[in-house]
């Protein structure tokens, strides 16, 4: 844990060909694709000092295919964690906490 932005950005673009990070609203997309932006970070103090630290990133599977393989490519990831799934305007978001 505790790698760039930037090496989970191309860890993405290794599981979908779009990859987006904090897109703005209205921002055009290609789908499917992943969304991920940064959520919070995780960090661990021993005497009195950082440990370690991670940073938890929330990324998003939009695909309209409701069986799409992408959601569990993103599954498989370390440390990863399904939270939950939703359907807006026929497409289909299923949201994942990654410690990255």
């Amino acid at each position: 844990m505790g790698h760039s932005r930037l090496e989970l950005h191309e860890v993405l673009k290794g599981i979908a060909e779009h990859v987006y990070f904090q897109p703005p609203s209205g921002h055009l997309m290609q789908f499917p694709c992943i969304t991920y932006k940064w959520d919070r970070d995780s960090t661990q103090h021993a005497d009195n000092e950082l440990y370690r630290s991670a940073k938890r990133y929330q990324v998003t599977v939009i695909d309209r295919d409701p069986d799409t393989e992408l959601a569990d490519k993103v599954r498989e990831l370390r440390y990863c964690s399904f939270e939950r799934a939703f359907a807006v305007d026929d497409l289909n978001h299923y949201v994942f906490s990654l410690f990255f």
